[in-house]
């Protein structure tokens, strides 16, 4: 259930993710009795890529995805599954969701069950979904409904016995580094949910069911597996490459679990490929710098306001689409409550050189005076006396 360094490995956030916390905010909106948790950075020109995450996941896990998808000019979503029952409640949900983002098509990158919410989505909503990346997931949940008998008293199971549920999946022993970091990070991520949010994905989890078939064709589906080993059986995961067989495959020879954690650079990669071979066009023009309420963009989207990069109705205080309520959670410093541009390196420099270039000017002057004083007193000094 560990990855092998312990609880202080758990509680300590890694680097990258304090700068992510610090630049990228953290966006809340309540649709109705549903109050959805999620990231959305990169240019609102282009069409996102949402990513769900698997029963132990949250909308921190994919990170590392934003920030690198992000500043190649994708557009990235994040979300947290919210407290959802059964499949059809998170089909009419996640269907508000995007409604009051004003997104009407999505590519969707989904892992373990958040693979099987996307297909789900994908089957119900044909015309909503674009593509797909499925990594370590299943087409349906008979096996773990099996595995959990006790389902039906869930709602009155404590918390930390949920946890530790949740958690037997991953294998236990030592890791090498990276995928026991990985671990760990989703272990502290674990720690963050109620009792209600665990207990409404293990119902997600459990409640039987199979996903039929999909109006997308296979030539964009994209099945990304790791080779060593997961949660999920491989029994499982072989049936998505049968029912999937024009499908690309991305293959990882390790990763664990969670290779958009352990392996993100090979993540990525295959992420950025997927999105070229759909048409999904990046807009890295769009990507020149940050700004202090956590976006980012060109001279121009500030000059704008930022409505093509991580501004959408709702984000300022303003009434959110629909009507919802629309909250915006800045994680990091309050230095994210000002409008005014962080310096970049241009700007920087204009203003060394700008300083240098007056230093230099008030030095000529005080030479050229010196200069001038010193000639003045050689000549009268020349000069004969008058006696």
């Amino acid at each position: 259930m560990k990855g092998g360094g312990g609880a202080a490995a758990a509680s300590a956030a890694p680097g990258d993710y304090v700068y992510f916390k610090s630049v990228v905010p953290l966006h809340k909106i309540s649709i109705g009795p549903k109050l959805w948790r999620y990231y959305d950075f990169g240019p609102k020109t282009v069409p996102p890529l949402v990513c769900i995450p698997g029963i132990a996941g949250t909308a921190d896990v994919y990170y590392k995805q934003i920030m690198s998808l992000s500043m190649k000019g994708y557009r990235v979503m994040s979300i947290d599954v919210p407290q959802v029952w059964n499949h059809q409640e998170w089909i009419h949900s996640f269907e508000k969701f995007l409604d009051s983002m004003n997104i009407h098509h999505v590519h969707i990158y989904g892992t373990s069950l958040g693979g099987f919410l996307a297909q789900i989505f994908a089957q119900h909503r044909p015309r909503r979904v674009k593509s797909l990346v499925l990594s370590n997931t299943f087409l349906e949940t008979h096996k773990f409904a099996a595995a959990t008998p006790w389902s039906p008293v869930v709602n009155w199971t404590p918390s930390f016995l949920l946890k530790r549920y949740l958690l037997t999946g991953i294998r236990d022993g030592p890791h090498e580094p990276f995928i026991a970091d990985s671990v760990d990070f989703v272990v502290s991520q674990v720690e963050t949910l109620s009792r209600d949010d665990l207990s409404s994905r293990l119902m997600l989890n459990v409640n039987v069911a199979s996903v039929g078939s999909l109006m997308l064709p296979d030539s964009l589906v994209t099945i990304m597996d790791t080779n060593d080993y997961s949660a999920v059986p491989q029994q499982l995961k072989d049936q998505v490459n049968e029912r999937y067989p024009g499908a690309r495959r991305a293959v990882l020879k390790t990763g664990g679990d969670f290779p958009f954690l352990s392996r993100p650079d090979e993540v990525n990669l295959y992420l950025q490929l997927h999105l070229r071979r759909v048409g999904v066009e990046p807009r890295p023009d769009l990507v020149q710098g940050f700004t202090r309420n956590g976006s980012a963009g060109s001279s121009k989207d500030q000059k704008d306001g930022g409505n093509n990069f991580d501004n959408h109705p709702g984000d300022n205080g303003g009434p959110g689409s629909g009507g919802h309520d629309h909250e915006t959670q800045n994680s990091g410093s309050e230095s994210h409550d000002s409008d005014e541009s962080i310096p970049t390196s241009t700007m920087l420099a204009n203003t060394i050189l700008g300083t240098v270039s007056s230093t230099l000017q008030a030095s000529l002057c005080v030479l050229l005076i010196h200069h001038y004083y010193e000639s003045a007193l050689y000549i009268s000094s020349r000069q004969p006396l008058d006696v």
